[in-house]
This record gives C-alpha cells, structure tokens and sequence, in this order.
C-alpha cells in the first residue's frame, strides 16, 4: 500500500462517513417517515460523498505533481479529472454526480407520501423527469459507495494512477 498525503486520507475518511449517513437515511429514516424531506435529504449526503470523493482524487493528482492547482467549481473538478483519467467507470460516476446535483437544483414533485412508494419526481428544463423512490435510493447509495471503493483503489495504488 503507497503512502498517501493525509489531506487525500481525511478526504476518503469523510466520504466514507458520509455513506455512514446515507445509510441510515435509507433504512432508518425513510423506513420510517417516508417522506420526500428525506428523499432529498439523502441525495444531498450522496452528493456530499461525492464531493469528498473527488477531492480526494485531485488532491492525491496535486500532492504527485499531476495537477499544480484544481479549481473550486464542481463542474470544472469533473471535467479536469475526466482530462486525466481516460477511464470509463470513473466518467459514468462523475456524470452521475452531476445528474444528482442537478436533480437538487430543480422543481419537484411529491407522490404518495407516508407510503411505501413515497416518490420524488424532479422535472428538468427540457420537459424530462426523474423520478426518485426508496428502492431507486438504495441502487444510488450501491453505486455510490462502489464509487468511492473505486476512487480509494485508485488513490492508494491498486489500479493504475
């Protein structure tokens, strides 16, 4: 295992604690409430994860001297690392994570709330929506927190950097 900055490490450790949340969230919380409040709730924690995630990504390429500096917007860190990694998975993460800060920005919906399919739709600029629903939530936090296994991988050397 490469030894890695502790900046990159207390990153990954806030990512990983964030997961912590959004689990709850899920199979606490919304088994509970059944709300939309939560619904979003829980997509702002899988946000913040990601957040973390790909921080932790550019300080590790910044701490190599890969990057000098990276910039602060979430948009512009998504499209410097997708410049320095030529890889597939870690895109399709990437243009997630940007689905989910949209879905956040956007008007929505609530369907049958206090009930088991509690739902969220968001509906975005061009007349498209999303709908979000408990069992959705739970493939988000799968695929997040797959995301996160693979970007630590990525970080302490596992994979090519």
């Amino acid at each position: 295992m490469a030894k890695i900055d502790p900046d990159v490490e207390e990153q990954l450790h806030a990512a990983r604690s964030e997961l912590r949340r959004v689990d709850h969230l899920i199979y606490v919380s919304l088994k509970y409430t059944r709300t939309v409040d939560v619904i979003r709730n829980t997509v702002a924690r899988i946000i913040n994860t990601y957040d973390c995630g790909v921080l932790a990504l550019l300080m590790h390429l910044k701490s190599k001297k890969k990057i000098k500096d990276y910039p602060s917007n979430p948009g512009m860190k998504v499209e410097l690392l997708e410049k320095k990694f030529a890889d597939d998975y870690l895109k399709k993460g990437l243009e997630f994570y940007l689905l989910l800060r949209r879905v956040m920005k956007t008007d929505y919906t609530k369907r049958e709330e206090y009930r088991r399919h509690v739902t969220m739709t968001t509906i975005f600029d061009n007349n498209t929506n999303l709908e979000i629903d408990i069992d959705k939530l739970e493939e988000y936090y799968k695929e997040t927190k797959e995301f996160i296994n693979y970007i630590t991988d990525l970080i302490i050397g596992k994979k090519d950097d």
